[in-house]
């Protein structure tokens, strides 16, 4: 048995071990990575009768794909609902506590009350039904599948139109990770109104109090202890 298929039965039998009677969402997030822009979230619930073939995590789909695949879950799913955090509120917050913010807001926004809300990680929000978190649940369960295509859909559209605001930084391109281009152009047109502010390698380059310029070595700094953590594209 292949580890995903272990992964999607593991999660079959701990959703039948809850009994759930009703509907059931998969939710899901996508930029928690980035150094700028907002962090989206996605909850859907799939309607059984109206099945949506290609299902999978948006990391494993082109955008094109993952554009067609957006069009036919909003055409054909029971109930879906997509919300966000700011860019405020992930420095305010912490990145972790607005991605689950952003869930609640998603779940929230379904227009019906689920039974169950099954979410991608080990990290569970807050909401007003059962939760049932599931590592690689993005890859192995077809609602949370659903809810990652329509984050990253979401999201992706909101960094091209941040693009329009803000050409100098290529976020039509890199959608605001930290790409090498991305980060050349951060460093050399300084953190704009949609870089996150607590992330190492836009901290380094605003200047502290007493107004001195930040150095080229406490930004190369902030690179390297940030290069395991925020420069990766893990939604």
């Amino acid at each position: 048995m292949s580890a995903r298929s272990r992964r999607r039965t593991q999660a079959e039998l701990a959703l039948g071990a809850l009994h759930v009677e009703g509907p059931v969402c998969g939710v899901d997030e996508a930029g928690r990575g980035p150094l700028a822009g907002p962090v989206y979230a996605a909850a859907v619930v799939l309607d059984p009768a109206r099945p949506i073939r290609g299902l999978r995590d948006s990391k494993q789909l082109d955008a094109p794909r993952r554009e067609t695949l957006s069009l036919r879950i909003r055409e054909r799913a029971r109930a879906w609902a997509i919300a966000s955090a700011s860019v405020e509120e992930i420095d305010a917050l912490n990145i972790l506590q607005a991605s689950l913010l952003a869930m609640q807001r998603a779940v929230a926004a379904l227009g019906l009350v689920p039974a169950l809300a099954r979410v991608d990680g080990d990290r569970a929000p807050k909401l007003a039904c059962a939760v049932q978190t599931i590592i690689g649940g993005d890859a192995s369960d077809r609602a949370i599948s659903a809810a990652s295509i329509l984050a990253k859909v979401a999201r992706d559209a909101e960094m091209c139109a941040l693009h329009e605001r803000f050409p100098q930084y290529g976020f039509d391109r890199h959608k605001g990770y930290g790409t090498p281009e991305h980060l050349r152009l951060l460093q050399l047109n300084g953190p704009c109104g949609v870089h996150r502010r607590s992330f190492a390698p836009v901290r380094a380059l605003l200047a502290p109090s007493g107004g001195a310029e930040p150095s080229v070595e406490s930004f190369r700094a902030a690179l390297f202890a940030a290069s395991a953590d925020v420069l990766l594209e893990d939604d």
